[in-house]
């Protein structure tokens, strides 16, 4: 064994199945003329012989049939697949977990907040959130009788507006879902399930499809909210309608590819899928109103599926991923949850589960903890949560600051609160230090539930018809 070790190329790599059979014939047959020479199979030792001989093959069955399989649980972890564009290409950022690279930012803020480099109003009424790639920055909004989606500079100087069929009226009027850039490209659906595809340049349509009529899919009460996922040549959605539970399209012509076969009974939820590398496969993992499913991106498998029962619908928040364990989140009265789910090899199990009400404010996850903002349920007020046990440490009350939405960059979280407070704050081991606060309107309101965006130095806040530009750069 030694010699074999030893004669091969220390920095060769093999796959560990060959490794394994060879050291397993090695043992063999060391095992064989060891055991024959030192117990032979006549005389006094006979019965010891045999006795050690069984043991020593048992023993060394073990390792070697062990190694392998020690092997396959270093298998490399699931992770986030990025988008193939820069900076703030979609909702969420570029892996759709609410977490900015950059450096270089503000640790503190002077007391009337980061310098405000421009704002621009008329957008729309709307709770998306801005987009930025390169000098472009896309956001929608609801005028009174179609949907807008308008194009900026990094300056905030207008490059062109085009739109996106209806707006949504009623209940909660405004635009959901945020833009989703591509290839030069840009994709959204609207509350109707309409699906466009624009030119970035020129805001040109290049294709447009209803999802909900294709897919003969019904829509749900607060309208569809979905921020489409483009990777690789396909654009990915969750109509959950009788002719498809998740859908792809080619994404330079809008034409089907594939759909998932329906679940019985299910409908859209209003969150957003997120993609994953897990072993060999590529999942796409999003939550309906009965289930939390996982498929395949490349050929629209359902791989596996979990029960996640919220009658009234109240399923808002995008998956979030923390080495082997998916968070999701529901929000209804009662059955209001946060899961902690185990992912396995083409499987999934719930772990644990805490009452928590985790609404469109979302989560995001940072060093094994799991961070957001919960109204209801176990610990009311932004809560830390281990994604290992579900154990939540309330980091500030509810009623030092109200609910809302964060993202993460560079140590520190930006918070935005349902009533219109932005905040920066330090986690430490007693929980948030506040470094930084301003409002964004004079009065109290209850719904800016537009998420922050960070990118190029600039923190990107949207109320309603307004979108403004600070800069934190130190």
């Amino acid at each position: 064994m030694n010699q074999f070790l030893m004669s091969t190329n220390p920095n060769r790599k093999f796959p560990e199945t060959l490794v394994s059979n060879h050291v397993h014939m090695r043992l063999r047959s060391w095992d064989v003329s060891f055991l024959e020479r030192t117990f032979p199979a006549g005389g006094e030792h006979t019965m010891i012989g045999k006795w050690l001989r069984v043991m020593s093959c048992v023993c060394l069955g073990m390792v070697t049939v062990g190694w392998p399989r020690a092997a396959a649980a270093q298998e490399p972890l699931p992770s986030l697949c990025r988008s193939a564009s820069p900076d703030w290409p979609q909702w969420r950022g570029p892996h759709r977990d609410g977490i900015s690279a950059e450096t270089g930012l503000l640790q503190s803020w002077p007391a009337e907040g980061p310098k405000l480099l421009w704002k621009v109003s008329g957008i729309g009424h709307g709770y998306s959130s801005p987009i930025i790639v390169a000098n472009g920055v896309y956001i929608t909004g609801d005028a009174e009788q179609e949907l807008v989606i308008s194009a900026f500079t990094l300056d905030g100087q207008p490059r062109w507006k085009t739109t996106n069929g209806e707006p949504w009226k009623t209940p909660f009027p405004g635009t959901r879902s945020s833009c989703t850039f591509d290839d030069g490209k840009i994709y959204h659906m609207n509350a109707h399930g309409n699906l466009v595809c624009l030119d970035a340049v020129t805001g040109k349509p290049a294709w447009t499809v209803n999802l909900l009529a294709r897919y003969e899919a019904q829509n749900i009460m607060w309208g569809i909210s979905e921020s489409v996922l483009v990777h690789g040549d396909r654009v990915f959605a969750t109509p959950a309608g009788a002719k498809g539970l998740m859908v792809a399209l080619d994404k330079r012509t809008g034409a089907p590819v594939w759909a998932t076969p329906a679940l019985d009974g299910e409908k859209a939820s209003y969150a957003s899928p997120i993609l994953i590398q897990a072993g060999q496969r590529k999942l796409l993992v999003n939550s309906c109103t009965k289930y939390a499913f996982a498929v395949d991106s490349e050929t629209g498998g359902l791989v596996w599926k979990l029960p996640q029962v919220d009658p009234k619908n109240s399923v808002s928040t995008t998956p979030v991923l923390s080495g082997r364990l998916l968070l999701i989140t529901n929000a209804s009265r009662e059955y209001g949850a946060l899961f902690g789910v185990q992912l396995g090899d083409g499987a999934a199990s719930q772990l644990w589960s805490r009452e928590l009400k985790i609404t469109h404010g979302g989560t995001v996850c940072v060093d094994g903890r799991l961070y957001g903002s919960s109204s209801r349920g176990d610990m009311p007020g932004w809560v830390k949560i281990d994604v290992e046990t579900g154990k939540p440490t309330l980091v500030k009350p509810a009623g030092e600051l109200s609910d809302g939405s964060m993202i993460v960059a560079d140590g520190r979280f930006y918070c935005l609160t349902v009533q219109g407070l932005m905040t920066l704050q330090e986690s430490t081991a007693s929980g948030f230090r506040t470094t930084g606060t301003f409002r964004l309107t004079e009065k109290p309101v209850k719904d800016a539930w537009a998420h922050p965006v960070l990118c190029q130095g600039r923190l990107f806040l949207r109320y309603q018809d307004v979108l403004y530009c600070y800069d934190v750069r130190r």
